[in-house]
């Protein structure tokens, strides 16, 4: 009988797991051959030409054929994060990456990526611009067909849809839509509830997390001594990953004629210069997203009420492929819900639906092209004014002299009177905001009196030293625009008088500046140390003069520094971690065991503790979190080293001087090769960066090929 059950049983266990077999059998698509996926290659002809620093200069006929080329170029780069780009925006990134991967999948699916491309891309992507999107896959295509070791199976072939859905997901996220979802779907969230206007309550409610990074600076040819126009572009991202530079020079035919960066997957450049204008982006946090507290009919959980009315939810499913192993992933199906309003997200302390800037938007990449494509202010502000781009401040120049500074955004046409930071009762169909106010009547500022503007993702209320600033009282208060300073703006604000040249070096000077300003978090943070009653830790006692010593610098040789940064650090950089650290005197204290640990004193150089890391460089440099010279580490490693790892990335100086000549300077972190550890370019430009130095930008189609170390044309 024993022997019977355990054969039964034996019998069961085998039934079972045959069965979980079949349900997890999910093997990935095979990977075309190689002739399919260069099949459209030779639709395009392109000359690749790598200079001394391995920067590609791309020449195509069309515009169509340098999308092909940049495609081609920035796979040989970095293929793995394109790969990963296009895995996640198709919702599939958990089938290679594993569980850990799954939220973003369902995030695509939450914000209906794929239904916007599927519902407008054949009607609403303008064909030069579907030709560019197209041409670039067709490049990653030919890569893929070149390099089958190198191609995740079942992802290829990539189409242009994928370039178009890229934008989609990933826009909303650079103005903080990340933490809106974010504080959602945690297991406790304390907001407000707005109250209609008319029987308005005093509310309290958490202030923005405004702070981001990137500097941008342009000074017109009246301030800056020798009548010459200069733009400073210095967006602050990670250092590698999908949101890391990678610079290229694109010129064709059509009118292409500039250098900048992209991100992968994109066929354009992001920011930039041509030979007429250029513009700076820095990061904006202006209020883009609304969250509608839905009261559910208590009979019926999958509808809500609008208007005195039970409606039903609009209701998908999405299948999230989870990878286990080989051919075999967990396949799990959750439910995605909308309403008038939006996604909806439901939680433990609630159901809650979102509107956001963005939200069904298809024409980034529009916007992106024409852009590219401008050579005058009024190109450059026709193609700002298709709104299509839910974010992002823009400081531009051009060789005309011109200035500005643009507070973009796709601001809702909300209902005045409410508190559109708090909550919103979800059963008001009037608080449903149905488009954006028009481009004209955003906050923008140009030619201001001083010559100056900037930005360093502070308010856009403060962006030239003069006194024509953007006036708050101009802009409602239901627009959501910052209100906040950085440590980056208030310095800017103590380095400039409104009237003082600025000429090369005093720019420079202003953009390297390693200070602290007196008001910023750090500054009152540390304050706060040193009015602490140390009396009771005399051991302590040199440390906190070592501390008071501090003049609020992170040069390479500030021996203060490193005590004084570490004691803050946390505290700074929580706006993007999400963790503060303790209360100041803790941080102190655990400052000073770090470094004592470490380095057997309080007083090591800031240089030997921040260090810029590539590969077999390894090299020290200044700034800091929230520095003009910005610098962040990812951690502090067990043995006490900062390693940067985002802040200053890819950085440009172009000028035009009174006859409208132009020249640039620039500089990358690394360098042009973003993964090959073998190659001369992984890490060539870092020991330039570490020093603030430049390297010449090349120009012209004579200065690349006196420069030029490789030449080659893709598929021929």
């Amino acid at each position: 009988m024993i022997k019977k059950i355990a054969l039964g049983a034996g019998a069961l266990i085998l039934v079972l797991l045959i069965g979980a077999g079949i349900y997890t059998w999910d093997p990935l698509p095979k990977t075309p051959s190689a002739e399919v996926l260069s099949a459209t290659a030779a639709d395009y002809e392109v000359e690749i030409i790598r200079d001394t620093w391995g920067t590609p200069h791309i020449y195509g006929k069309t515009n169509a054929d340098t999308a092909f080329g940049v495609a081609y170029a920035h796979a040989e780069d970095d293929f793995e994060t394109i790969q990963d780009v296009v895995a996640a925006t198709r919702g599939v990134l958990a089938r290679y990456k594993g569980a850990g991967a799954a939220p973003t999948d369902y995030v695509v699916a939450l914000l209906d990526v794929w239904g916007t491309v599927e519902a407008r891309y054949e009607t609403d992507v303008p064909a030069d611009v579907k030709a560019i999107a197209e041409a670039y896959a067709a490049g990653i295509n030919l890569y893929a067909a070149e390099n089958p070791d190198k191609t995740w199976t079942g992802l290829a072939p990539f189409t242009g849809q994928d370039v178009i859905a890229g934008f989609i997901l990933k826009t909303p996220f650079f103005y903080g839509f990340d933490e809106t979802l974010q504080s959602l779907f945690a297991e406790v969230r304390e907001a407000p509830l707005a109250n209609d206007p008319n029987e308005r309550a005093w509310l309290l409610h958490p202030t923005l997390n405004t702070e981001r990074g990137s500097n941008a600076f342009a000074v017109a040819p009246a301030r800056s001594g020798d009548e010459t126009t200069r733009l400073l572009i210095n967006s602050h991202q990670p250092m590698t990953g999908p949101v890391a530079w990678w610079e290229a020079h694109i010129v064709s035919e059509e009118g292409l004629d500039i250098t900048g960066g992209l991100f992968p997957g994109t066929p354009v450049i992001l920011h930039g210069f041509n030979r007429h204008l250029g513009w700076a982006n820095t990061v904006s946090k202006p209020d883009l997203t609304d969250i509608y507290r839905l009261t559910l009919n208590p009979d019926n959980s999958k509808q809500y009420q609008l208007d005195g009315e039970w409606r039903d939810f609009e209701e998908e499913s999405a299948l999230l492929r989870i990878k286990l192993f080989g051919p075999f992933a967990l396949k799990v199906r959750r439910p995605v819900y909308r309403t008038a309003h939006g996604p909806v997200i439901e939680a433990a302390h609630g159901t809650y639906a979102v509107r956001y800037a963005g939200m069904g938007e298809i024409r980034q990449l529009e916007q992106y092209v024409r852009l590219n494509l401008a050579t005058d202010w009024d190109e450059f502000n026709a193609a700002m004014g298709l709104n299509a781009l839910p974010s992002i401040n823009y400081v531009y120049a051009d060789k005309t002299g011109i200035v500005a500074f643009i507070h973009n955004g796709q601001y809702p046409a909300r209902l005045p009177g409410w508190d559109w930071l708090a909550d919103l009762p979800g059963d008001r169909s009037d608080l449903i905001w149905q488009g954006y106010i028009p481009y004209e009547d955003g906050p923008k500022l140009v030619n201001p009196e001083s010559g100056l503007i900037f930005n360093a993702n502070n308010t856009p209320y403060s962006a030239t030293d003069g006194l024509d600033n953007i006036i708050p009282g101009d802009h409602p208060s239901w627009m959501g625009l910052q209100t906040n300073d950085t440590n980056r703006s208030l310095r800017i604000e103590a380095l400039t008088d409104g009237s003082s040249l600025i000429d090369r070096d005093t720019l420079l000077a202003i953009k390297f500046d390693t200070a602290y300003a007196e008001g910023s978090e750090a500054v009152q943070f540390i304050k706060q140390v040193l009015a602490f009653d140390w009396s009771a830790k005399p051991e302590l006692a040199d440390a906190v003069a070592h501390l008071r010593a501090w003049n609020y610098r992170t040069d390479i040789d500030n021996t203060h520094a490193a005590l004084g940064t570490l004691t803050v650090l946390r505290h700074v950089t929580g706006q993007f971690t999400g963790d503060y650290g303790p209360e100041p005197a803790q941080a102190f204290r655990e400052a000073v065991a770090l470094l004592e640990t470490n380095y057997g004193r309080i007083d090591p150089s800031w240089g030997e503790v921040n260090r810029l890391v590539r590969g077999e460089v390894d090299v020290p440099v200044s700034g800091g979190p929230d520095i003009l010279r910005a610098i962040y580490p990812v951690e502090i490693r067990d043995d006490g080293k900062l390693h940067a790892n985002a802040g200053d990335t890819w950085i440009a100086l172009v000028e035009w001087d009174a006859d409208g000549e132009q020249s640039a300077e620039v500089i990358h972190q690394f360098g042009a090769a973003t993964l090959d550890e073998t190659s001369p370019h992984y890490a060539d430009q870092a020991p330039l960066f570490a020093a603030e130095e430049w390297r010449p930008a090349l120009l012209t189609r004579a200065e690349v090929e006196a420069n030029a170390v490789r030449t080659y044309r893709p598929g021929r």
